[in-house]
């Protein structure tokens, strides 16, 4: 893919060294001459231009981008950037930091953005999912809001060891996509079993994630 990252802070670097290992062309924009440094990423293409510009984006071919990431550490701009590449570039997928989560519900599909990353939300979600056993933890809001990716872990006595994943009654709006198992990534098939301690990844609506865990036994 071709990926442009508007905002070459650490952030920006670090998502542009990680996706330049995995083969993908990527395009840093930076209007900041502190935080232009192309040596860096060397892979990478470096543009030095203000991303809220319209002509500056044109110059730079975001009209080319598969991806658009607005990494910056202001959520004005990272707006901003992703309001211009869905509706003026017609990216297919635009990805937004959210630094302030008080912001969270202005990053939705009306400002452009496919997915908002909330880097406070994601740390407490590690934080709860590290520690916690038969809650339901969001890691992730998908599409706009209108699903997100949990995750529940089952305790070693849960009456559903030894159970095939097909005989959980899951609600309409919820699949189990993948069991965390020690160190393995297990695609659940039906005649899978469950066992004390998986931790199980679901997409689901925010309605029904309760459900999930009533399902569950919790």
């Amino acid at each position: 893919m071709r990926v442009a990252i508007a905002g070459a802070g650490a952030v920006g670097r670090s998502i542009a060294q990680e996706l330049v290992q995995d083969g993908h062309q990527v395009m840093l924009i930076e209007r900041d001459r502190a935080h232009f440094d192309p040596n860096s990423v060397e892979q990478a293409e470096w543009v030095q231009a203000d991303a809220c510009e319209l002509s500056s984006l044109e110059d730079a071919g975001m009209q080319l981008c598969d991806v658009v990431i607005a990494a910056t550490g202001d959520d004005k701009v990272n707006l901003v950037v992703s309001l211009l590449a869905k509706t003026e570039f017609a990216v297919r997928r635009v990805v937004a930091r959210v630094n302030d989560p008080t912001n969270e519900w202005l990053f939705t599909e009306s400002w452009g953005v496919d997915v908002a990353v909330s880097t406070p939300r994601l740390l407490a979600a590690m934080v709860e999912e590290s520690v916690t056993i038969g809650d339901v933890v969001r890691l992730l809001t998908l599409r706009q809001g209108q699903a997100n990716l949990v995750e529940i872990t089952l305790d070693e006595s849960t009456p559903f060891a030894g159970r095939a994943v097909s005989e959980l009654t899951l609600p309409r709006d919820a699949a189990l996509v993948t069991i965390l198992r020690g160190g393995r990534v297990i695609v659940p098939q039906p005649d899978d079993t469950l066992e004390g301690g998986d931790e199980l990844l679901f997409v689901t609506t925010a309605a029904v994630e309760q459900d999930i865990k009533t399902a569950l036994g919790y």
